[in-house]
């Protein structure tokens, strides 16, 4: 059975997902990657944020360039253990979900349990059916990274995978 979902993702919410379920994401989430994230770290410690993390959930993608008359290029999931030495931190500010592939760390599994989140998985290859997820993207910081720049997406029917879950679930470590 297929669950549709919306973001902002509750407690509540977030506790039903089990690892393996299907789901359906719409409403806003964050696009960064690890450079982005690596410099979102260094200014939530200094004071100077330029958006807050709490009840966010963040894509590890970059999109392709944007065809013409298109809302966004092709967009597909990246290595999500890049973003590992950020994720902790991330999550106790209140980070919700996370979107990407791969497997994570123990610290981080650990921290969505801690921290009531969630894990999803987004298949790679499939950059243009996610596109197709996309109704609306606006750049939010960072634009000297390029396609590293933080955006916002606004979703509809985004298909994902929960990878981890915050009972301890791990798609990975259950195969």
């Amino acid at each position: 059975m297929v669950k549709k979902i919306a973001t902002p993702l509750t407690d509540a919410c977030i506790k039903e997902l089990k690892a393996g379920d299907i789901v359906l994401l719409s409403g806003k989430i964050l696009v960064a990657r690890d450079a982005a994230h690596k410099r979102l770290v260094e200014a939530m410690k200094a004071g100077k944020a330029p958006f807050d993390v709490k009840d966010a959930t963040i894509f590890y993608a970059g999109p392709a360039p944007t065809p013409p008359g298109a809302v966004i290029g092709p967009i597909g999931p990246t290595t999500s253990y890049r973003m590992d030495p950020y994720t902790p931190y991330l999550l106790e500010h209140g980070l919700k979900g996370m979107i990407g592939k791969g497997r994570r760390s123990p610290e981080v599994l650990a921290s969505i349990k801690k921290n009531t989140a969630v894990y999803f998985g987004a298949t790679g290859g499939t950059s243009v059916l996610l596109a197709s997820s996309v109704v609306s993207a606006e750049k939010v910081a960072y634009e000297d990274l390029g396609p590293e720049t933080v955006l916002r997406l606004e979703v509809k029917d985004m298909p994902l995978v929960v990878l981890a879950d915050c009972s301890g679930g791990n798609l990975y470590g259950d195969l």
